[in-house]
């Protein structure tokens, strides 16, 4: 049986989608699993065998060049696929949707009612109900559950293996992992300003917890709060950028993981690494809460139909709370 995943974007939707792997090979063990990806994204996928093919797009080349050619392009790797028995849109966008338009084989997604982008259920032959404000981890494994008749459970989501993987990481990340005390990674960034966690508060948290602290980074910005937070607390240290492989590598080799609501926090569950993610203008039925990966809400209410970017209560999360926590997670 040959089954093709369509999830382009973004890395925590990858990650909160990928777990959904496992549970196919369980049921059937000799599917065959192609994965359509961006391929600035395609790094989180990769060394999972439950994987037989990585496809990768680059359709946001397309959105910032304009040139026809360059869609062509992708559309052309699209249509060079073999036919599928199962295509599953994950993705539920117009982006997504008219790429399993070119595809071959039946085309499985959510129902109108179920998406941000009602118009993507146009191009599904089978249609999956699954209500937009439930638990996106959920969502993600309900749309293949039923497509393919798994019965996945709750359960089962609770009880799954770590499933990213690495190889041949950069090795400078062991200069940073210390023997002595604790390892916590600090993921202090995000897509939006209103999502950071305030610096002078991480900063708060490694000068009370006293466990060796590395902040990690994906941009300028990330990197002067990170030198902010190294400058103000003898227990942190700026980790060098690294590229997804490597970071994979290094949240696997952590005690414990605080930081915003993000794809690098989420890597944390898919690892089954402790970690605790701070959450403001977004819902915290994002993410599966267990006994080693908690969250701390900020008092503003969400609403997940419209998201508010100019919600900033995260500010308002006492530090001492998030330490707490982690002391009982350490």
């Amino acid at each position: 049986m040959k089954i093709a995943i369509v999830r382009l974007s973004a890395m925590g939707d990858i990650v909160h989608s990928a777990i959904v792997l496992q549970f196919i090979k369980n049921i059937y063990p000799k599917s065959e699993i192609d994965w359509i990806v961006e391929k600035s994204m395609s790094a989180i996928l990769k060394d999972n065998n439950d994987i037989h093919k990585i496809i990768e797009v680059e359709l946001k080349k397309f959105k910032k060049t304009k040139k026809i050619s360059d869609l062509t392009e992708q559309i052309k790797i699209i249509k060079s696929l073999p036919k599928y028995d199962y295509i599953i849109d994950m993705q539920g966008l117009l982006k997504s949707a008219l790429i399993t338009k070119f595809m071959k084989g039946d085309v499985y997604g959510f129902d109108k009612d179920s998406v941000r982008e009602g118009i993507a259920s146009f191009f599904y032959k089978h249609k999956i109900n699954m209500p937009y404000d439930a638990n996106t981890i959920d969502r993600n494994v309900q749309v293949v559950s039923k497509s393919l008749n798994l019965g996945i459970t709750s359960k089962d989501i609770f009880e799954k293996k770590p499933f990213l993987f690495y190889r041949n990481e950069n090795k400078i990340i062991y200069d940073y992992l210390s023997k002595e005390k604790k390892n916590i990674i600090f993921v202090i960034g995000s897509t939006w300003p209103s999502r950071n966690y305030p610096k002078e508060k991480f900063v708060e948290i490694a000068n009370e917890l006293k466990e060796n602290i590395l902040v990690i980074w994906g941009s300028e910005e990330e990197k002067k709060d990170g030198e902010y937070i190294e400058q103000h607390s003898d227990f942190a240290t700026l980790v060098p950028r690294t590229d997804l492989n490597t970071l994979k590598a290094l949240i696997a080799q952590c005690d414990l993981l605080i930081g915003n609501d993000t794809g690098p926090t989420h890597m944390a569950w898919a690892m089954n690494i402790p970690s605790i993610t701070i959450f403001g203008p977004t819902p915290i039925s994002r993410v599966y809460i267990t006994d080693i990966n908690k969250v701390v809400k900020s008092p503003s209410k969400v609403n997940p139909y419209k998201l508010n970017k100019e919600d900033y209560s995260i500010k308002e999360i006492d530090s001492y709370e998030i330490c707490s926590i982690a002391r009982e997670l350490l």
